[in-house]
């Protein structure tokens, strides 16, 4: 029987995190002479109680039904955390393979615009699961235009050369945008929006295919990042990544200042240079949000 996309997928995640785990590690004697990196097959197997031959045909695409408790067990051997755990389970999970139905463009509710143009020194927007950006609000505009609907945040993170003027820790940005794509993504490896994301950067970024490769999955929600805006200089903000409740696919991103820092001051002149003619950066505004699809906006750029 032909090996099919989720098996092919399922595989190829056991394969790259078994290659990540030291032996040291997981407990197993350093034997010398390794020809692979990480554990062997049949290590994996002894520490997660399965046969060398099951735990094979898992990583071929021969075994397509492995229980809840056996994945769990593997999970442990490879010392996958929380949110490689769910992932793993959601790969193996049989999908429906009837015709797939057309994505229609997202639409982001008129009461989150409100809400997030009621914020003068905080900037948000909302991104949808590839991180396609649906909304946002002047601030976040003004600290990048890649910040803008239509953008999106993980192409505009490996290929635009302002992003690691922009990004004092781009790095370690771009370390976590990929874990956090394949997380809000999730199963749907072969999605066709996903696909054309992927094929672009792997073509154009050798920092993003080493990072994809790894299928590292991490579902960051809240941190620090440092800015060297070209207007108002260094800003170091805090980030929150919030569900919009009812959206299923939605996530709002917020950055804010340390109250009565430097860097909450400098916020406050960028609100103020960019605030729209008559209003107050202080109060909240009122500016039009273009659609997501306009034509993109070239610029520094924030973290996705």
């Amino acid at each position: 029987m032909p090996r099919n996309q989720d098996a092919d997928s399922l595989g190829g995640f056991l394969r790259a995190r078994r290659g990540l785990v030291r032996p040291e590690e997981a407990g197993v004697p350093d034997q010398g002479n390794r020809r692979v990196p990480g554990l062997r097959r049949e290590e994996v197997a002894f520490l997660a109680g399965v046969s060398s031959d099951y735990y094979v045909r898992l990583e071929q695409g021969r075994d397509r039904n492995p229980s809840e408790q056996v994945l769990e067990s593997i999970a442990r051997a490879l010392r996958l955390d929380e949110d490689a755990t769910r992932y793993l389970l959601r790969l193996a999970k049989p999908r429906s393979t009837g015709r797939k139905r057309l994505r229609r463009p997202e639409k982001v509710g008129d009461g989150i615009r409100s809400l997030i143009d009621s914020w003068p020194l905080t900037a948000a927007y909302v991104h949808d699961n590839y991180m396609d950006v649906l909304a946002a609000n002047p601030l976040a505009i003004a600290l990048s235009p890649f910040n803008a609907p239509g953008q999106n945040s993980v192409l505009a993170a490996f290929l635009e050369p302002e992003m690691r003027e922009l990004h004092a820790d781009w790095e370690d940005m771009t370390a976590r945008v990929v874990p956090y794509l394949r997380s809000v993504v999730g199963a749907a490896v072969d999605d066709s929006r996903l696909v054309e994301i992927v094929g672009e950067l792997s073509v154009r970024s050798e920092r993003f295919r080493t990072l994809w490769a790894r299928q590292d999955v991490k579902y960051k929600t809240t941190g620090a990042t440092l800015l060297n805006h070209p207007q108002v200089g260094p800003l170091e903000l805090h980030y929150e990544k919030l569900l919009v409740a009812g959206t299923g696919t939605q996530t709002m991103i917020t950055y804010h200042a340390r109250p009565g820092s430097a860097s909450e001051e400098r916020l406050r002149l960028l609100a103020g240079m960019n605030a729209p003619r008559g209003a107050s950066p202080h109060g909240s505004g009122n500016r039009a949000h273009p659609e997501a699809g306009e034509p993109r906006q070239r610029g520094a750029g924030a973290q996705p």
